[in-house]
Formats: structure tokens, C-alpha cells, sequence
């Protein structure tokens, strides 16, 4: 088969920005690890931040990430997957639906920082939430929940049409179709879009430094009123210090960060691929 010169020319400027993107990344990997492999150790990751760089650990940070996608996960899972379902199997077709859907994918793609003066103005100062945990999970769930919502819509869409007006037509309501049929069948589909908009959310760091979330903390939060800080945050304070050994603290920090976002991807994928087959079975 013939390929034209238009096409082969852009194949080839495709090819090599692939390339290119690759080799940066596989530098950037090579620097990071070689400034913050020798950081990496047990002391590190249990030890509190501190003001001297060889004493310092992220203990405090890697906890508030963890605590800060469990609450935002609680929030913003049911929300997004009850509104796909909503627009889905009950919305009508109304000029109000149609710019909810609009403003739903608009607001996929904007910039996180417009999010956390959101959380700022709405959680922080009008709730009167302060800098607390509760105040970072609802903003990060404000911004995780359009992605959650289309990839949940989308696995939902994905479900034979014939199954679901089979069971209708042997009597079940609307209700039992949706918990007994759509739900088990999209929910693959619904479980790595989840992952994945935490994997964004555990990386993300303007919006929580927006609503003013501490850039030191030596001690881990007690309820979700309690002030916080994250990974992100953390190596954003070490890269900020003229020190080499605060920015080999940032390189090791960053590699635990790179290793969790991985770590997500790879349970994405297993966990679908898992309940594909037992669907299929």
C-alpha cells in the first residue's frame, strides 16, 4: 500500500516528537534518581520535616496525601458516578440538560489553579473551613468530579443496549436494570476512571497551595478539620530552598510520589482487566 508524502511526513514529525518526549522523560527519571536514590531510605519516609536537610523525611506529607484522597474519593466518587447515571438512564433532552453536559466537559479541561480560588473563596472564606483537610478534599473533589463523571458516563454508555431492554421487557423497573445490570457491567469502566482521577488529584499542587494549605507540618492531622500538607507541597518547599541537600530531599520525595501515581496506574489496569473477565465469564 502507498503512502502519500503529506502523510509520511508527518508520520515522521509524529514519530520523532514521540521520541523526543521519551528521551526527555528517561533524562529527567536519570537525574532524579541519581540526586535522590541515596535519600531513599526508611528514616526518610518516617521522619517529620525538618530544617536540617540530612534529618528530614516526608512522614507528615505522604499521610496528609493519603488522608486527602481517601476524604476526596468519598466525596467526589458518589457524587460524579450518581450524576453519570443521572444524565445517562433519567435525564430528559431539555436545553438545561444540554449545557449541563457542555459545562461538565468545559470543565474537564480547566486550569487546576481557577479550582483552588474556587476552594478558596467558597471553602475557605465563605464556609469558613480554614486550612483544614476537609477544605482541600472538597476542592479537590471539584476538580476530579467532571472526570469522574464522563469516564463513568462513558463506561455506561458502553453497555449493550439489548441486554438492558431485555430485562426491562421480562418486567424489572429502572432501578433493578441500572444496580443488577449497568452497574456490574460499566463498572470496570467506572473503577479506572476513578484511579485515574486520583492518580491527578495526589499530583496536583497550585489548588491546595491557593486555599493556603502549610508547606510545614511536623505532625499528621487529627480529624478533617486539621491543617495539612502533601507530597506535592513538600517538594515544592525543598526545590524553593537554595540548599543542594534540600533538593536531593525533593528528588527522593518526588521518586515516592512518581512510584504512587505507577503504583495507581497499574491497579487501573489489573482491576479492570479483572472484572472484564469475571463479566465475560
Amino acid at each position: 500500500m502507498k503512502t502519500d508524502k503529506p502523510t509520511a511526513v508527518f508520520l515522521m514529525l509524529a514519530l520523532f516528537s514521540f521520541s523526543f518526549a521519551v528521551a526527555m522523560l528517561l533524562i529527567l527519571l536519570a537525574s532524579i534518581i541519581n540526586d535522590g536514590f541515596s535519600r531513599l531510605t526508611w528514616q526518610f519516609l518516617t521522619q517529620f520535616p525538618s530544617r536540617n536537610p540530612e534529618m528530614a523525611g516526608i512522614l507528615s506529607s505522604w499521610v496528609g496525601s493519603f488522608y486527602l484522597m481517601i476524604l476526596t474519593g468519598i466525596i467526589a466518587v458518589p457524587l460524579g458516578v450518581g450524576a453519570a447515571i443521572y444524565f445517562e438512564k433519567y435525564a430528559k433532552k431539555s436545553r438545561f440538560n444540554y449545557l449541563m453536559e457542555i459545562n461538565i466537559g468545559t470543565l474537564a479541561g480547566v486550569p487546576s489553579i481557577i479550582y483552588g480560588l474556587l476552594g478558596l473563596a467558597l471553602f475557605v472564606r465563605i464556609m469558613s473551613l480554614g486550612r483544614s483537610l476537609l477544605a482541600g478534599a472538597l476542592t479537590l473533589a471539584l476538580l476530579i468530579l467532571p472526570i469522574i463523571i464522563i469516564a463513568s458516563r462513558e463506561a455506561i454508555r458502553n453497555v449493550p443496549s439489548f441486554i438492558q431492554d431485555g430485562a426491562l421487557a421480562l418486567g424489572a423497573t429502572r432501578l433493578q436494570v441500572i444496580r443488577s445490570i449497568i452497574m456490574p457491567l460499566s463498572f470496570p469502566g467506572i473503577l479506572t476512571g476513578v484511579i485515574l482521577a486520583l492518580a491527578r488529584a495526589i499530583v496536583e499542587t497550585a489548588p491546595l497551595i491557593a486555599i493556603g494549605a502549610l508547606t510545614y507540618i511536623a505532625f499528621l492531622p487529627e480529624g478533617i478539620l486539621s491543617p495539612f500538607t502533601t507530597l506535592p507541597i513538600q517538594i515544592f518547599n525543598w526545590i524553593s530552598r537554595p540548599q543542594v541537600l534540600f533538593h536531593r530531599n525533593a528528588a527522593a520525595a518526588i521518586m515516592v510520589l512518581i512510584s504512587i501515581t505507577f503504583f495507581l496506574s497499574i491497579v487501573a489496569v489489573l482491576l479492570r482487566d479483572y472484572f472484564n473477565q469475571k463479566n465475560n465469564t
